[in-house]
């Protein structure tokens, strides 16, 4: 059955069709919020509440992007508002007076394997670690992640640029021990 067929009988209440795009979408959804979350059982807990969150808002799904891109944003927010409510403590920067310059060199040293490079995006700082991962991990652009996150295009611009400077930091010092 194809997915547009399956997202109109979702939206006729068919539990049928939602048990289906459950099952197509829970294993990488799951993916996604455990990247963000790294805590199975509150990976869990912000799966279901993005599907519950996806299947009582499916009518506002229109197909301008695939219902996976669509359910993907929903379990970045629901994941990142998670975080947030664990944290409550935000400071607010104004960052819109700054001029970014684009850096689109992510090398690393040779030898630098892929799971150092993932944890340790987890060391920075919250405000860059989200945007370093939406940037790099996730595949969102200036404008998404800036609309995800609540902030302006040059604020995301800014963290990103901050947050790769301190993970290459953080990675060469690791490699030579300082």
């Amino acid at each position: 059955m194809f997915q547009i067929e399956l997202v109109e009988q979702c939206k006729a209440n068919d539990r049928k069709a939602q048990l289906q795009l459950y099952k197509q979408y829970c294993d990488g959804m799951y993916g996604v919020a455990m990247r963000f979350l790294k805590n199975p059982d509150d990976a869990e807990d912000v799966l279901q509440e993005s599907f519950i969150k996806a299947f009582q808002r499916i009518d506002q799904f229109k197909g301008e992007v695939t219902f996976g891109a669509w359910l993907k944003r929903i379990v970045v927010n629901r994941s990142i508002d998670f975080l947030k409510s664990k944290h409550q403590k935000t400071v607010e920067l104004n960052e819109s007076f700054m001029h970014v310059t684009e850096d689109d060199d992510w090398t690393i040293e040779d030898g630098v394997a892929l799971e150092k490079v993932k944890s340790t995006i987890e060391n920075l700082p919250e405000k860059y670690r989200y945007v370093v991962q939406l940037f790099l991990v996730e595949g969102y652009d200036h404008n998404e992640i800036s609309q995800i996150l609540e902030i302006s295009e040059t604020a995301s611009r800014t963290r990103l640029l901050r947050g790769k400077t301190q993970l290459k930091e953080m990675l060469k010092n690791m490699a030579y021990g300082t």
